[in-house]
């Protein structure tokens, strides 16, 4: 696959230096427009969120994982490549689906209680799910998959404004059933449900489920919301061997090699600057450790990212089929950055197989955020940066384009109910709603910029963050404050605070005013 692309002079604006919107040209198929739909409909809405995937494991990314269905709605439509999300999955859906930062929906950490609103682990009162706002406007609103955001049956998606519900009230983990490594119990509707454990993962699943929802939203003639809420590629490393098979030999040259080669493809199709360097390394040297285990675990990760762009297509197909792709507004990204997390729970168990709870390690985590530093829990660009496709070929006016703008996941909700002409409420049941924090970013969608860049803010146990115009304040956990100028050193290579004490100062006391707004 090659794209054409080359990167812009920056545009100077109020501060904050911007990456103009970049053409692209990619050798994959095109999906066809629609034809004969009710030009007056409005849009359907599909979010698809993956688990922990690093920046550049998609193929247009960059990656060597063949992706071509997800490949393809980029090319029919919009890749930011500069989408921020909320630093961990509890966090970053409760900020995708509300519009808020996450401690101002009540999730500031994970789903447990700490006994502050800003950390009471669910969904509070005073914020509203993209479904609550959505259905009384004539939508139908469907989830299938991974909630995470409150595991009380009261805080379950189904007491957020979602009519439809398949999937795990609770977290992921979980690939095939049955399964000993964690209680996850499957839910239809508010109704515990039976699987067919020789065929069951989870990933194909969830996609069956969505597709039964869309047919039965299609069926009523109603526009429909599809949330779509996937575990993968979070570990445990589980998939299918024919998966595995495609990729059994390509990971034998080791860490370095991989992670050069996708920095080079990204400076060749305009991912990155072509004037930056790659971000320091982190991984083990290949020559000290067990190299055909450790390339196995690649392996079975990718084939992991390979499944959910397999049902990627599954789903577009089907989209097609019923002649409505065209004025379906999809939106794909992740919830935070590859894991750099250790985990082995399964010493006897084979990697890929059911019998495995392992992770791919930080090593391999280096190489799927490339060329940023850092990882998921972390407040620097690796753990908090996403690619985020965009595909709607009813309402983007031009396809094919990089768009390197700065958006935030909070800016989603807006952005959805501003494209479905839906008006966010003052209050919901006698509660007053707290304003939204995002905004629409519908002009980066018609081609045109974003005026007056409001600062963005991250706070993740004790890790924080704030961006301001190009420049970006990080801290991990009470350590020194550290600057980077993004524009010049988006990988965060060359800290600047020693030379800028003023503005350290300055943005640390915008930070702290957010922080004490938020109850973090």
């Amino acid at each position: 696959m090659s794209w054409s692309s080359s990167f812009d002079r920056p545009l100077h604006l109020n501060g904050l230096i911007l990456r103009c919107i970049v053409p692209l040209v990619f050798a994959c198929g095109v999906i066809p427009t629609d034809i004969g739909e009710d030009q007056t409909t409005k849009p359907n809405i599909v979010i698809i969120l993956t688990d922990d995937m690093g920046y550049a494991d998609l193929g247009c990314m960059d990656s060597e994982i063949s992706t071509p269905h997800i490949d393809q709605i980029a090319s029919n439509g919009l890749l930011f490549t500069h989408c921020y999300n909320a630093s961990r999955c509890c966090p970053s859906r409760a900020s995708l689906l509300t519009g808020l930062y996450q401690h101002a929906a009540g999730v500031g950490f994970m789903v447990a209680d700490y006994g502050t609103p800003a950390y009471q682990g669910f969904l509070n009162d005073r914020c509203l799910t993209i479904a609550e706002a959505l259905s009384p406007r004539g939508y139908a609103t469907n989830m299938s998959g991974k909630w995470h955001l409150g595991g009380h049956i009261e805080q379950w998606p189904d007491r957020r404004g979602f009519e439809r519900f398949y999937g795990l009230p609770d977290g992921g983990g979980v690939y095939y059933y049955p399964y000993k490594f964690r209680d996850r119990p499957l839910f239809k509707n508010g109704e515990p449900t039976e699987v067919d454990t020789t065929s069951f993962y989870c990933t194909d699943d969830f996609t069956t489920a969505a597709i039964e929802f869309i047919d039965q939203s299609h069926s009523e003639d109603k526009p429909f919301f599809l949330y779509l809420a996937h575990i993968a590629p979070h570990f445990p490393l589980q998939a299918w061997p024919e998966d595995i098979n495609k990729y059994k030999d390509m990971y034998d040259d080791g860490y370095a090699a991989i992670r050069a080669s996708r920095f080079t493809k990204q400076k060749q199709l305009g991912i990155v600057q072509k004037d930056i360097d790659l971000s320091p390394l982190d991984y083990a040297d290949w020559s000290t450790v067990d190299t055909a285990s450790e390339a196995f675990k690649m392996a079975v990760y990718a084939a992991q990212v390979d499944r959910l762009d397999q049902n990627t297509g599954r789903l577009t197909t089907h989209l097609q089929s019923l002649n409505i792709l065209a004025n379906t507004l999809i939106f794909f990204l992740s919830d935070n950055g590859a894991s750099a997390e250790e985990i082995n729970e399964s010493p006897q168990g084979e990697v890929g197989t059911r019998y495995c709870f392992e992770s791919h390690g930080k090593s391999w985590a280096n190489v799927s955020n490339t060329p940023f530093m850092k990882y998921k829990k972390y407040e620097h660009e690796g753990r908090i940066i996403t690619p985020l496709i965009i595909h709607w070929p009813r309402g983007i006016s031009t396809e094919n384009r990089l768009v390197h703008a700065p958006v935030h996941i909070i800016d989603i909700m807006p952005t959805i109910l501003d494209i479905a002409e839906v008006q966010y409420p003052a209050e919901q049941q006698g509660k007053m709603l707290l304003p939204l924090d995002g905004r629409s970013f519908l002009p980066l969608l018609k081609g045109n910029e974003l005026q007056d860049e409001a600062p963005l803010f991250w706070e993740h146990r004790g890790n924080k963050a704030v961006r301001s115009g190009s420049y970006k304040l990080v801290n991990v956990h009470n350590d020194d404050w550290e600057l980077y100028d993004l524009s010049i050193d988006p990988v965060e290579s060359n800290d600047i605070s020693y030379v800028n004490t003023g503005l350290v100062d300055s943005l640390q006391n915008l930070w702290n005013g957010w922080a004490q707004a938020k109850g973090v």
